[in-house]
């Protein structure tokens, strides 16, 4: 999740109704997120009874996120490609979000599973863009919030998500534990994020059966992305779960790297989507990154050849 929330303030965010902060912490604001989030889902679990959303959820049969990715990763970058509209950070990232159109052109660009932002007040996502989202494309969709409390994997399956992003560097061993367990519950997959070697031991010490382990690049108190967090945390990250890449991925270089280094999957948002046509944008990316790869395995051949 993108934590790198601006600490001077930005006009423009204000305007378009993105909350942004203006000499506050990295803690606090963290904090006063959190605390939003949890404010949040109290009015929603007094809007909707639960047997209502315990229907719409069974209604919804969670295609298999960790699976997709998988599959796609046997022959190619399996690219979790990220509907997102806006941040506290970057303020308004892209003006014309057409769920709909754009969940299709990113399946249509090789997606192998899509990430759908919910969070409303920092983000600008929404559990119907989920829904939207969902039932344009045949590929699995995550969502990406803040999870902090088991009513929001509910929702997440009522609203037709596949899979949920649980972040170590908010949530306790026993919230992780607790959420790990409901969401396995519900069917859904568990992409754990991390963002340091310490969360990577404590993830991985916990034995939660996530499906999938993220490892973010952003560092939590300079708030710049290093693709050396991802290169450095590879050789820890277990065999046996989908291994995910995530935040400032720009380039095929930049997918063939984490790749050589025993990445699976890598999630992509903003770049994608500021492009004019994200659709094409991936394709290209992933193009690209194949070509990159098929040089890589033929130059290998080469000096396996020259060596015997």
């Amino acid at each position: 999740m993108d934590f790198a929330l601006v600490l001077v303030p930005r006009l423009r965010n204000d305007i378009l109704g993105i909350p942004s902060f203006a000499g506050i912490s990295m803690a606090s604001q963290l904090d006063h997120i959190l605390s939003a989030t949890r404010r949040q889902v109290e009015e929603r679990r007094h809007s909707i009874p639960r047997l209502t959303l315990e229907r719409n959820a069974a209604a919804h049969r969670p295609r298999r996120f960790a699976e997709a990715l998988r599959s796609k990763a046997a022959y190619g970058a399996a690219v979790i490609a990220e509907l997102k509209k806006a941040s506290p950070s970057k303020g308004l990232i892209r003006q014309n979000f057409r769920v709909t159109e754009l969940a299709r052109a990113l399946e249509q660009g090789g997606a192998a599973a899509l990430s759908v932002l919910t969070e409303e007040s920092f983000f600008q996502g929404s559990l119907a863009n989920l829904a939207e989202a969902s039932a344009a494309v045949a590929i699995p969709c995550l969502r990406k919030d803040f999870i902090v409390d088991e009513w929001q994997l509910v929702e997440a399956r009522a609203y037709s998500a596949d899979a949920v992003l649980l972040i170590a560097a908010v949530l306790s061993d026993a919230e992780l534990k607790a959420l790990a367990r409901s969401a396995h519950s519900l069917d859904l997959d568990v992409l754990c994020e991390v963002h340091t070697a310490h969360e990577l031991d404590r993830v991985i010490g916990l034995d939660l059966g996530c499906e999938a382990l993220g490892v973010n690049n952003r560092d939590l108190s300079s708030f710049a992305t290093h693709m050396e967090t991802s290169i450095e945390l590879a050789q820890k990250l277990p065999a046996n779960v989908v291994r995910v890449a995530e935040s400032g991925i720009h380039s095929a270089e930049d997918i063939q790297r984490l790749r050589a280094a025993g990445y699976d999957a890598f999630l992509i948002g903003e770049s994608l989507m500021r492009q004019p046509e994200p659709g094409r944008a991936l394709e290209e990316l992933i193009n690209g990154a194949a070509r990159l790869h098929a040089a890589g395995l033929q130059s290998t051949d080469l000096h396996a050849t020259e060596r015997a």
